[in-house]
């Protein structure tokens, strides 16, 4: 039973000290929020068919990890912490999304009005471990509202209209980003206190 208690406090330990260095991976969170701004941009303001505005959204996309690095330097966020074995899973975790592309290569190919949707659903849903990693609730609640919401919007709008689902997905990822900031900022100042 001893054991098993360590265990279950070095993992804790494991998960507050990526927490705190990688700040709940808010520099991913700002990233994929301008991002999803951008890819809005294209959706609602470019006169091209939706396959072409899927493959800008593709191009776009690439630029979340510049940015996510750009933003680490400027809220100072650690991405490699040494000696945590824990660190390499955030990394295997958004690894996972690419097990979705195939689908999302299907809609681009047959369904392009809707790669937008099934885009922002992958987006969202690849969200919900993080919940655990970083033992942050708004990371389960901004999967489940942007898979859904993606899929709602889409259900309830005309295709020339899908721009609603990267606005959606920008604000809630604004959202998420707001309350990792305030989230971060009381974690630092408890920590500051202890």
């Amino acid at each position: 039973m001893r054991d098993k208690n360590e265990r279950e406090k070095g993992l804790a330990e494991l998960k507050a000290e990526i927490s705190l260095k990688a700040k709940n991976g808010v520099d991913f969170i700002l990233a994929a929020t301008v991002c999803w701004f951008g890819i809005f941009i294209i959706w609602r303001f470019t006169l091209i068919s939706s396959y072409e505005k899927s493959v800008f959204t593709f191009i776009l996309g690439g630029g979340l990890l510049p940015l996510a690095f750009a933003f680490s330097k400027i809220i100072k966020t650690t991405w490699k912490i040494k000696d945590n074995p824990l660190q390499p899973l955030g990394l295997w975790l958004n690894f996972a999304q690419l097990i979705y592309f195939p689908f999302l290569f299907f809609i681009f190919v047959k369904y392009p009005d809707y790669f937008i949707m099934a885009y922002a659903i992958i987006t969202g849903a690849h969200l919900f471990p993080y919940a655990w990693f970083y033992e942050e609730k708004g990371y389960a609640v901004a999967a489940v509202a942007i898979s859904v919401g993606a899929m709602a919007i889409a259900l309830l709008v005309d295709p020339v209209d899908i721009f609603y689902v990267p606005l959606f997905t920008a604000t809630l990822l604004l959202v998420l980003g707001f309350r990792i900031l305030y989230s971060n900022n009381k974690q630092f100042k408890t920590n500051r206190q202890v």
